[in-house]
């Protein structure tokens, strides 16, 4: 939800890292941004699931990835 509704927000997720357990949002607002990213029309708390945990995999390989560093990212900004 951290990353989806900066992005939504369309602010620079360059800089952004995850901080488990920082709550942000409201339960509501948190699965109203789940189910407009999901691009499904009326998903099913299974594809729900399912899309979190891709996404969730998806970004902490994006996180440890040397090509998305602090160090190495300012030479691929955006990637």
């Amino acid at each position: 939800y951290q990353y989806l509704s900066r992005y939504k927000r369309k602010e620079n997720l360059d800089r952004f890292t995850f901080v488990p357990g920082r709550i942000e949002g409201t339960e509501k607002e948190c699965l109203a941004c789940l189910m407009e990213f999901c691009q499904r029309s009326n998903p099913s708390w299974t594809e729900l699931s399912n899309f979190t945990r891709f996404l969730n995999f998806q970004l902490k390989k994006c996180e440890n990835s040397v090509f998305c560093s602090t160090v190495v990212g300012g030479e691929f900004s955006g990637f």
